[in-house]
């Protein structure tokens, strides 16, 4: 078990740095958009294990990629999109949104929505888990401004 923690880590910091080359991220970058993105895979894969729902988890690690990607982006002086972006990859859906595809072209359309509906609540729930990240970011910002 410990051997699949460790090469679902290695993974996903591979590919979302790989993403943030791809995504011209300064060099000096790529290490932590690496870690933002493994952190929020680890915790998608360690929530799915204790059995809640995909949503769910993917809102929660939505929100974690976003809250490291904020604290990168004051440390390093980066625009938060180098971080939130590259982190966010290994949450997109894209392996269900195929396979929805892929039922569609079988004429398998039962199959086919009930797969592109997770795709794209799943996408929903990046959506939100961004969104919430940045409002209490925002409320923190207004109160420590206001005290």
């Amino acid at each position: 078990m410990v051997g699949f923690y460790i090469q679902q880590l290695v993974t996903s910091f591979i590919a979302s740095a790989a993403f943030g080359m791809i995504f011209n991220a300064p060099r000096k970058a790529l290490l932590q958009c690496g870690f933002a993105g493994m952190v929020g895979w680890l915790l998608y894969i360690l929530l799915q294990d204790m059995a809640v729902k995909p949503v769910t988890a993917t809102v929660v690690a939505a929100f974690c990629v976003t809250m490291i990607s904020h604290f990168f982006a004051k440390k390093y002086k980066t625009p938060i999109i180098v971080f939130s972006v590259s982190g966010i990859i290994p949450l997109v859906p894209g392996g269900v949104a195929y396979n929805a595809l892929r039922h569609v072209a079988e004429n398998q359309f039962d199959q086919a929505v009930q797969l592109g509906a997770q795709a794209f609540m799943i996408s929903g729930a990046i959506a939100l888990g961004l969104l919430l990240s940045e409002v209490i970011n925002q409320v923190i910002r207004k109160w420590s401004v206001t005290r």
